[in-house]
């Protein structure tokens, strides 16, 4: 007797949904019961891609190229037989596209600093799939944990500056899913804050006031002396 046909599989050929662009991917579909043939039909969001049919129930192959971001998906395939009545749908499936990140950029809010400060270091990658990796060097020394990204944002750290070792190069390091891509940063050096000599305003405002005495005193003469000559004659 005819059957009709069991919600059809959708799955990657590759065994993955992670791709990269510009990648040729391979959908296979197919239903594991239900009268031949089958008509096949892959979606993606809802408009049609592709038809094939079958004289079994052999899987059908899907090829296609992601070229944009508007290839991730999501894609459904369409299983129909003589009869079944408007089909049966597989499961949704949606690709992740991995990309390369870009060299990541090491700051902080100052680049001087003085022995006894707390300081922080920024790390960002503005381009790559997430999530981002990111770890924090001092000349070759790991200071930090793996910090994973979820989010386009960057990584930051907290330092102590204890001694003049504290003012050496930093670096930090970047990386995700994409198959060999880590970038290391630009380096960064704090440099040694001038302590400023607070007896030094001090001295400044005595002096100033002392210039200004003498200046009074010299204005106040005439007053005296012109008015006592006078009063001698």
């Amino acid at each position: 007797f005819p059957e009709m046909l069991s919600n059809p599989k959708l799955v990657p050929v590759q065994g993955t949904l992670n791709v990269v662009m510009n990648q040729n991917v391979t959908l296979s579909c197919h239903s594991d019961s239900g009268s031949p043939p089958v008509r096949y039909t892959l979606f993606k969001r809802n408009q049609k891609v592709s038809t094939l049919n079958r004289p079994d129930l052999t899987p059908v192959l899907f090829n296609l190229t992601i070229t944009s971001a508007s290839d991730m998906g999501d894609y459904k395939c369409k299983a129909e037989n003589n009869i079944s009545s408007g089909g049966k749908y597989s499961k949704s499936l949606n690709f992740t596209l991995l990309e390369p990140i870009s060299k990541p950029v090491l700051s902080s809010p100052t680049s001087q600093a003085k022995k006894g400060q707390n300081v922080t270091l920024s790390c960002l990658s503005e381009n790559g799939s997430l999530p981002i990796t990111y770890i924090f060097f001092k000349g070759r020394q790991t200071i930090s944990h793996p910090v994973k990204m979820q989010k386009s944002e960057a990584a930051v750290i907290s330092l102590f500056i204890n001694s003049s070792s504290d003012f050496g190069t930093y670096k930090c390091r970047a990386e995700n899913s994409f198959h060999n891509n880590t970038k290391y940063s630009n380096s960064f050096n704090f440099t040694l804050a001038e302590e400023r000599n607070h007896s030094q305003p001090l001295i400044i405002s005595l002096g100033l006031i002392l210039l200004l005495l003498v200046i009074g005193f010299a204005l106040a003469i005439p007053f005296f002396i012109i008015p006592s000559y006078k009063a001698s004659e």
